[in-house]
């Protein structure tokens, strides 16, 4: 079921949604039918557009991540901040969210009412197949103010099991979260492989911009893009998702 869904995905979000996302073009233009209400300018080159769709659920929403080169991610999360499918433009990964395999699934309205939220849920992959993610996040305590908007500190823990129980990942740090807005912003994080490679960064919100901004709705990305020119070649090595963290980071090692 979930390979004819991928597939189905793929088709769909290629053909049809890709078609409205040019890959250098200065402004994002979301699918028809999708409002952009929030941009957000990120540390390491990276500027993510959030926007809504009519015909989805009420409290989904799409965000579309670009780089210098334009856009290279699409998720999709729920309310709860489940994360329901996910696409990587650059390899053409389609990911999704399989709730009968999933043993706890995420919850945003958990981690507000009890300080802490644990989970363990299963996606599947066109590419990766069957992955297992078992982890944690909890509310710091502490409030901060980026850009005038209020977000409130978190702690978390991811492990990447795949489909033989093997740890492939794990990925712990802090990240931010809006109350008003349902969603998760990364921050100071730490990745590490079953290889023994790891990475640490920082992809946190620098700037917010909303409807009448100038940077509203823009697929540029500002800053520190003249440190990442140095770095060449990282984008395709460096594109997956740690999801239900639930925040995108792009500098997670495959």
């Amino acid at each position: 079921m979930y390979a004819m869904r991928s597939n189905f995905l793929g088709m769909a979000i290629c053909g049809g949604l890709f078609s409205a996302l040019p890959v250098h073009a200065e402004d994002f233009a979301p699918p028809q039918g999708c409002e952009v209400f929030m941009t957000v300018q990120m540390h390491n080159c990276q500027v993510a557009n959030y926007y809504r769709c009519a015909a989805d659920p009420e409290g989904d929403l799409w965000t579309a991540f670009a780089d210098g080169e334009g856009i290279y991610y699409l998720s999709h999360i729920d309310a709860e901040t489940r994360w329901l499918e996910s696409v990587s433009t650059d390899t053409g990964e389609i990911e999704v969210f399989d709730p009968g395999a999933s043993k706890d699934a995420p919850s945003f309205s958990a981690l507000l009412s009890e300080g802490t939220d644990d989970y363990d849920f299963v996606t599947r992959s066109n590419f990766r197949g069957l992955r297992r993610f078992v982890g944690s996040d909890t509310l710091t305590g502490k409030s901060l103010s980026i850009d005038d908007v209020p977000l409130e500190t978190i702690t978390f823990d991811l492990r990447e099991d795949d489909q033989n129980g093997q740890t492939v990942a794990t990925r712990t740090g802090t990240q931010y979260i809006s109350r008003k807005y349902r969603v998760f912003f990364s921050g100071a994080e730490r990745f590490e492989n079953d290889q023994g490679d790891v990475v640490s960064y920082d992809d946190s919100p620098v700037r917010f911009d909303f409807p009448g901004d100038p940077g509203f709705s823009t697929e540029t990305p500002e800053y520190d893009c003249d440190l990442m020119m140095t770095q060449a070649d990282l984008r395709p090595t460096q594109v997956s998702l740690a999801p239900l963290s639930r925040s995108f980071s792009k500098e997670a090692l495959q």
